[in-house]
């Protein structure tokens, strides 16, 4: 069959609609990230996050949740899904949904997993596109692998684990006080203090 131009841009157009329905999920997370972390269901006479999100947007509760802490974790730990730039410069099949990094942010609280482990399953998801399924039985292997380890090095990891969960709280309490200003100033420059010893640290050892 002959290609012609209308082909090619049917067949460009088709693709772009299915990266924005990957991307779709971005807009109403925040919105409910939002919703969520500044209680405005409340002031919508809902006295539940969860009575809000099923009663008027027909939503489940553990979709609804889901949609939260994947936004989250994508603006605190990888914002550069969020920019532009990158969805413009991948290719459509390899744009990660929701669910991919649902995936990741589990992984990311999983006190087995070593940064390799992390790095690795980051490259499947945001460089090769690799279906959740997928990444979800990796992990699953690379927890039972871990778990077989040393214990010294098992104690090691899971320390360095707690490290980088509490420079990713100090990062999300920071960032809420500063922009919500729920905190005096002091509060906020000792929490700034810590956080850049502990980064100090972590960069230390590698």
């Amino acid at each position: 069959m002959k290609i012609t131009e209308q082909s090619e841009n049917l067949r460009a157009h088709i693709a772009q609609h299915a990266k924005d329905f990957k991307l779709s999920w971005v807009q109403l997370g925040q919105g409910l990230y939002s919703v969520w972390r500044d209680k405005l269901y409340q002031s919508w006479e809902f006295d539940k996050f969860e009575d809000y999100v099923v009663r008027e947007l027909g939503l489940k509760k553990p979709l609804a949740l889901k949609l939260v802490k994947t936004y989250f974790f994508v603006e605190q730990d990888e914002p550069v899904y969020l920019k532009k730039e990158f969805a413009e410069s991948r290719d459509t099949a390899v744009i990660p949904g929701y669910e991919s990094l649902d995936v990741l942010r589990k992984a990311r609280s999983h006190k087995e997993l070593t940064r390799e482990d992390y790095t690795k399953l980051r490259k499947d998801i945001f460089e090769k596109g690799k279906e959740a399924s997928l990444v979800r039985k990796d992990l699953t292997t690379i927890i039972k692998e871990r778990k077989k380890i040393d214990p010294e090095q098992a104690r090691e990891a899971r320390h360095e684990q707690s490290v980088r969960r509490l420079v990713a709280a100090l990062r999300s309490f920071k960032k809420d006080m500063e922009t919500l200003k729920l905190a005096e100033p002091d509060i906020v420059e000792e929490a700034e203090e810590l956080l850049e010893r502990l980064e100090g640290r972590s960069s230390d050892k590698n």
